[in-house]
């Protein structure tokens, strides 16, 4: 009897042990350099993917998978994530997002200073008379509906979005310059709360443009305690990045400490030649601040040149009010006249690339600096800013040469450093040819691994894929993302760190880089072989707060 119990217990026993390790999956990588996320060294080593998860990480040789994937010679990674995203626009026309999934982003973070929601009536239907080439319903009206419809309409990586101090300021209060009333900064914190609690991930603030810039500190950090509450973050384009950029470092740091919450630097720089030795005093107050037990990180992408409109040339006064303001201020004869006298180039025009129009009648100026458009029409540069955007009737996209190189190299050494590109996610056809654009958004990911990591060998390896990966998901506390590790989605990236190469440039902008082979999403696979498979497994990953149910 007691020889037949054991003999029972021993079959069980087996077969739980079985049943722990299951030696099918529905996709098993084999033979890859597994880099976990951590930072350390890397392992050879098999991966098994059930479903969405990631089964198991080990020798598998008596494993069979439902579709293997042979990653000789490869590194197999985390996904990518873009902690600045501009995507969320490119994403309604083209929810494939290849150019970010094929440098191996698979969360795309939204929200930098305006989120896609809340949106009253009066901004939805700006939204919607406002667009540009591509063209869209505006039937959302929260930031949570906007990333549900997002996951339905169906996007091949997973997003993420910070609520942006602008949007809601403009929300409660339009353009109006002025500190709020209690009342008005109570319904903003209501707003937040809302955001918060449908998902996004912390409070953004965009502090050089309005109306996002014309908010006080105190009303910051008031927000901010809000998203505090929620185990959310506070990240920003902080007020200044050029002469007074010590002060706006100061202030971030000061949010941080008076909301409780972490903060975050978006693409932290010293911009303007004579900025440039600011960089190393504004280093020095974010480890102090770190020091003082306060998580300050940044995150940066891999170019000398930022990107954005060429209004931030006009005066502060001529933006107060939003651009339907600074046109009809254009069409006052004297006004405008003091507005060109007040135009201010922190970069030379010749240093400014003309990149993106709406009116189509000037888009044979893409590719052009100012100063060249500027000896064309025989006027002078800070006239040719003026006529520019009131022809335009936009802000019209620029580029603006302006950071070190040396700088670049310093910022990615710094072990808080995460990586974005601050930039939407195009395809290189259709609709996203008829502008330029900057380089990051094809590029800066794949220039991380290509220039910086194999060439000039700034970082390791290993450290790269931290920065990618563990570090932003654990800044914004994503559930089981960032790591290769058993329970973990599978948001995978095969790639060849001898060959991963980014081809895009100033000039020629619209060109993939290579060198990323396969990329999973959720278990799903979304490049394959270097091709894009047309999958959208994407999905609106919510932050910490969130308080509904999937």
């Amino acid at each position: 009897m007691r020889t037949t119990s054991n003999l029972i217990l021993f079959i069980i026993s087996v077969a739980f042990l079985s049943c722990s390790k299951p030696n099918s999956y529905d996709i098993l990588i084999r033979n890859g350099l597994v880099l976990d996320g951590s930072g350390e060294e890397g392992i050879y080593a098999d991966i098994g993917i059930n479903a969405d998860t990631i089964a198991a990480i080990g020798e598998l040789d008596e494993a069979v998978g439902n579709q293997e994937i042979d990653a000789s010679g490869l590194a197999v990674a985390p996904g990518f994530i873009n902690m600045l995203s501009w995507a969320n626009v490119s994403l309604i026309e083209d929810g494939r997002s290849q150019s970010d999934i094929r440098q191996g982003v698979t969360l795309e973070v939204l929200g930098e200073g305006r989120s896609m929601g809340p949106l009253n009536e009066k901004m939805a239907a700006e939204m919607a008379e406002n667009q540009g080439s591509i063209q869209y319903d505006v039937s959302w009206r929260t930031l949570g509906e906007y990333m549900n419809h997002m996951e339905q309409k169906g996007i091949s990586p997973n997003i993420a979005s910070f609520v942006g101090n602008g949007t809601v300021r403009e929300y409660v209060m339009g353009y109006e310059n002025r500190v709020p009333t209690d009342e008005e900064l109570s319904q903003m914190g209501s707003l937040v709360q809302q955001a918060m609690e449908e998902g996004a991930v912390g409070l953004s603030t965009s502090l050089i443009y309005v109306p996002s810039g014309h908010a006080q500190t105190e009303e910051i950090i008031a927000l901010a305690k809000v998203a505090s509450k929620y185990n959310g973050m506070y990240v920003s384009h902080i007020r200044d990045e050029e002469g007074k950029l010590l002060d706006a470092v100061d202030e971030l740091i000061r949010i941080s400490e008076e909301a409780d919450l972490p903060a975050e630097i978006y693409h932290f720089k010293a911009s303007g030649t004579a900025n440039w030795h600011l960089l190393d005093s504004a280093i020095q107050k974010v480890n102090s601040a770190r020091e003082r037990g306060l998580a300050i990180t940044t995150d940066m992408y891999m170019y000398n040149a930022s990107s954005t409109g060429l209004n931030v040339l006009l005066p502060a006064w001529a933006k107060e009010g939003g651009h339907d303001r600074t046109i009809e201020l254009m069409k006052q004869p004297e006004t405008r006249k003091k507005m060109i006298r007040e135009v201010d180039f922190h970069v030379p025009p010749e240093n400014i690339l003309l990149v993106g129009f709406r009116n189509k009648d000037l888009r044979h100026l893409i590719g052009k600096t100012l100063a060249e458009v500027a000896a064309e029409r025989g006027k002078p540069a800070n006239e040719t800013v003026a006529d520019l955007i009131f022809e335009d009737d936009s802000r019209i996209q620029v580029v603006y040469f302006s950071m070190s190189e040396d700088n670049i190299k310093k910022k990615l050494a710094l072990p808080f450093m995460a990586i974005c590109s601050d930039a939407g996610s195009y395809t290189n056809e259709g609709v996203f040819l008829e502008q330029s654009t900057h380089p990051r958004a094809y590029g800066s990911f794949a220039r991380l691994l290509g220039h910086y990591v194999r060439e000039e060998k700034v970082i390791s390896l290993e450290e790269a894929i931290r920065r990618l990966t563990l570090l932003p998901a654990t800044n914004l506390k994503l559930d089981r993302r960032g790591a290769l590790r058993e329970g973990y989605y599978a948001d995978v990236v095969l790639f060849d760190p001898e060959k991963i190469t980014d081809h895009a440039t100033f000039k020629k902008p619209h060109q993939y880089a290579t060198g990323v082979i396969h990329v999973l999403v959720n278990g799903v696979p979304v490049l394959k072989d270097g091709d894009h498979t047309g999958a959208f497994p994407g999905r609106f990953i919510k932050g910490p707060g969130y308080s509904g149910s999937d």
